[in-house]
């Protein structure tokens, strides 16, 4: 049985959660949140807990009984507290700005690369090197984080490009100088 499956999600006071055959809604103080389940898996709410029960044991239900879960779980966590990712900008010249609800980097390209975030995110600049989403959709904060780095990827020779908050990446030896040819 799945240890993580088995485990009951706590509804914390001030969050409401309905369930309506596999589509499931949860609103909190942050908003509100709805999901599609698959529809072999049972979603019960006893109390102030949400159980996750599995039809059996086949291959499928076990691995979708500890996702649901989480998944739901999640759903909770983002209407109570909520969901942040943190990025890095290291180059000379790299920098982000934001002008209104978008997001504007100067990445060394021959134009800004500006970006607009979704429904239901929002977008921090402290520092010109530091990048901070926020949301409650656990799930659309890691794409939008996601979509931010690949505007340039930190590279393995200098270190240079976008990076998550404590990332860490393996550098590279550069080109080695050949000696005895002319």
């Amino acid at each position: 049985m799945s240890r993580i499956g088995k485990q009951p999600v706590a509804i914390p006071p001030g969050v409401d959660v309905q369930i309506e055959g596999n589509t499931v809604r949860v609103k909190g103080p942050k908003g509100e949140l709805s999901k599609d389940f698959h529809p072999d898996m049972i979603i019960r709410q006893e109390n102030s807990q949400l159980h996750v029960v599995r039809p059996s044991d086949d291959k499928l239900h076990r691995s979708l009984h500890g996702l649901t879960r989480t998944l739901l779980n999640n759903m909770i966590l983002g209407v109570t507290r909520g969901f942040e990712k943190a990025l890095e900008l290291s180059g000379v010249g790299y920098r982000a700005s934001k002008q209104g609800k978008k997001l504007v980097l100067a990445m060394g390209y021959s134009h800004p690369v500006e970006i607009i975030p979704d429904e239901g995110l929002e977008i921090e600049v402290p520092a010109p090197t530091k990048i901070i989403v926020k949301g409650i959709d656990k799930e659309k904060v890691g794409n939008l984080a996601a979509r931010i780095r690949r505007v340039r990827e930190v590279e393995p020779y200098k270190g240079k490009g976008i990076r998550y908050e404590k990332e860490k990446v393996r550098r590279k030896a550069g080109k080695a100088g050949v000696k005895g040819k002319k």
